[in-house]
């Protein structure tokens, strides 16, 4: 059993031979495109006759362009799917017209809890361009507080405490598994005023913080967002880190969005221009993902 048309609408970062397999579930030759659409109308285009379709995160497939492509039965998305109301795919569209959405999870957490610690090291010691305080510091003896506490939120907690750092978590439910390894619950305002390093692990269009809680953070901490896009009010978060120098905001590319040039211009918000959990090994695991999801599809129609 094979589709009879493949269409990747936008650089999906898969592999070459992940591709090549990709290629074989396809009657007709499937269509790459590398650069991301401008639009519904460009999007559309690019689906054409397809009846399966490969999206990275940063292209919507929404409602209009799901009705207006009868011939499409299987979406796969390259990206991260917890959340359906946070998915840049309708999946209730395409839930209605028969049209099987599938993404993936875990691919790209080792490089971020990397990149969350290797920044908080560089600054606290001052070894970049910028150092939290006047004298370096450790990580060890600091307190951390964790807004969602899913995969990636539990592994940076667990390594937090390998630092030697006191961990608590905010969470829209309560881990009583994870409590009994000695991470302690707050309230979101509580945890916002206690906590030296606040870390956000959060779905795509998610938005917990606002004016209140960035009005009780606490003085001289760090905010590390690597979640896909602000899950803030980003009114509340400039005032906030205009007004406490002291404090600084810690960012990856998909974590500042399309508010990099933006931000650039305060002195206190690091902001990487690149992707912390896409490496290699990731691009590898999220390519391996994907195939599976397209052949487990194709056995059980």
């Amino acid at each position: 059993m094979t589709f009879q048309k493949i269409t990747i609408i936008d650089s999906c970062g898969l592999t070459s031979p992940v591709l090549e397999q990709i290629t074989l579930l396809s009657t007709e030759p499937i269509i790459i495109h590398y650069d991301d659409p401008a639009d519904d109308a460009e999007i559309l285009n690019r689906i054409a006759d397809s009846d399966c379709i490969l999206v990275s995160w940063r292209t919507k497939v929404n409602a209009e362009v799901i009705q207006a492509s009868p011939n499409l039965k299987y979406i796969g998305m390259c990206c991260s799917l917890y959340d359906e109301k946070a998915a840049n795919v309708d999946i209730l569209q395409a839930r209605k017209q028969g049209i099987m959405v599938k993404g993936v999870r875990d691919y790209g957490d080792d490089g971020t809890l990397e990149f969350i610690f290797s920044e908080l090291i560089y600054l606290m010691k001052g070894l970049g361009a910028r150092r939290w305080q006047a004298e370096n510091r450790e990580l060890r003896g600091k307190t951390m507080g964790i807004i969602g506490m899913g995969t990636l939120g539990t592994m940076v907690a667990r390594t937090a405490r390998h630092f030697g750092m006191n961990v608590f978590y905010f969470n829209r439910s309560r881990k009583p598994d994870l409590e009994a390894e000695g991470f302690e619950f707050l309230p979101l305002n509580e945890l916002m005023a206690r906590c030296d390093v606040v870390s956000l692990h959060l779905p795509k269009n998610s938005f917990v913080l606002g004016e209140a809680e960035f009005r009780n953070k606490k003085p001289n901490s760090i905010l590390v967002n690597t979640s896909i896009g602000l899950t803030f009010d980003k009114a509340a978060f400039l005032s906030w880190i205009s007004c406490d120098p002291t404090s600084f905001a810690i960012f990856d590319a998909p974590g500042v969005g399309e508010h990099s040039e933006e931000f650039s211009n305060f002195p206190n918000i690091i902001i990487s221009d690149r992707s912390s959990g896409f490496t290699l090994e990731a691009q590898s695991r999220l390519s391996e993902k994907v195939l599976t999801n397209m052949q487990s599809f194709l056995l059980a129609v």
